[in-house]
């Protein structure tokens, strides 16, 4: 088989955890790192939530790298949908082995400029705030050479903002990162929340979920049940988006989505509208587009498949 070179760049967040948890036990991918940012958490929580994911998937084999402690110029903000720790309510075992000394920034540009060199290019899945990889880009453009394409999980178009009127949290937390990164000329395909909210992940998934995860059913039961937003009038049922896992279902099914090609501006300026993803999806700006935008997702295939994922676990726990 034919592996995938990944890298995850994350700030762990519940929903983190599920695409973590998808990515372990998805032989298709050769993880090379997991890359925790300050996003839905302070950094030192973000990389100790890595961690113990990491020992809940039993892939201590993973290495993981600290990146930026706070956004590339504006002050920290942090998510409301997760809980004090970051992963709701729910205890995970505490982790044996520690972050590398080598900081995520350093390890981007290592790995990606030997990619570059060798020709195995990198997938880059970023579930998070991109400052990492815009700081890297920064110090070193020619790691744009080593990457294959990224594959992320942000922003909004026509659907509204999920943490002010017109932003989506990830490109709130930090638009000068994401405007570094979407103006590199890096291939791009963008989960927003136009592509996430037609996912969501309701109570009779959480029973199903519980059913077949083997020996994580009761950590993954209790961290999908805090997911629930309990919000109808905006989501249509209860239940809550399954934003980043689907950074995970793309790359490893990407024929349960439909793309669209756009240019993508990110408004970093504006006070009122900080944060704000806008699509040229008509050629309006003269510019050429730099992102493939997720517009249709199969909602059913989505679910089937993290079952499917999953259920791995179980198989694991017989073997």
């Amino acid at each position: 088989m034919t592996t995938i070179p990944v890298i995850v760049d994350c700030d762990p967040g519940i929903d983190d955890t599920i695409a973590l948890l998808t990515a372990f036990v998805s032989p298709e991918l050769e993880i090379l790192g997991i890359t925790p940012v300050c996003g839905n958490q302070p950094l030192e929580r973000t990389v100790h939530n890595a961690l113990q994911v990491c020992e809940l998937g039993q892939r201590v084999d993973i290495p993981v790298f600290a990146g930026c402690f706070r956004p590339m110029l504006r002050e920290p903000i942090y998510g409301q949908f997760h809980g004090k720790t970051g992963l709701g309510n729910t205890t995970l075992p505490d982790p044996v082995k520690a972050a590398e000394p080598t900081s995520a920034v350093d390890f981007l540009v290592e790995t990606l400029i030997k990619a570059a060199e060798t020709g195995k290019h990198v997938t880059l899945c970023c579930l998070g705030p991109m400052t990492n990889l815009a700081v890297a880009l920064r110090m070193k453009p020619e790691v744009a050479g080593g990457i294959e394409r990224i594959v992320m999980m942000g922003g909004a178009y026509r659907e509204p903002g999920n943490r002010t009127m017109t932003a989506e949290f990830n490109m709130l937390a930090d638009p000068h990162a994401a405007h570094v990164v979407f103006s590199s000329g890096i291939p791009i395909v963008a989960l927003a929340l136009d592509a996430t909210h037609q996912v969501i992940l309701k109570p009779e998934h959480v029973a199903r979920f519980a059913a077949i995860s083997g020996r994580i059913s009761e950590t993954l039961a209790e961290l999908m049940a805090f997911w629930d937003r309990n919000d109808v009038r905006r989501y249509g049922s209860r239940g809550g988006p399954l934003h980043d896992p689907l950074v995970m279902a793309y790359v490893l099914a990407p024929h349960l989505f439909r793309t669209e090609r756009a240019r993508i501006f990110i408004e970093y300026e504006s006070e009122l509208c900080m944060g704000q993803t806008v699509a040229d999806w008509y050629g309006k700006s003269g510019q050429e587009p730099n992102a493939e935008i997720v517009t249709k997702v199969d909602a059913d295939g989505v679910i089937d498949f993290f079952l499917e994922r999953l259920s791995r676990y179980a198989e694991k726990a017989i073997a």
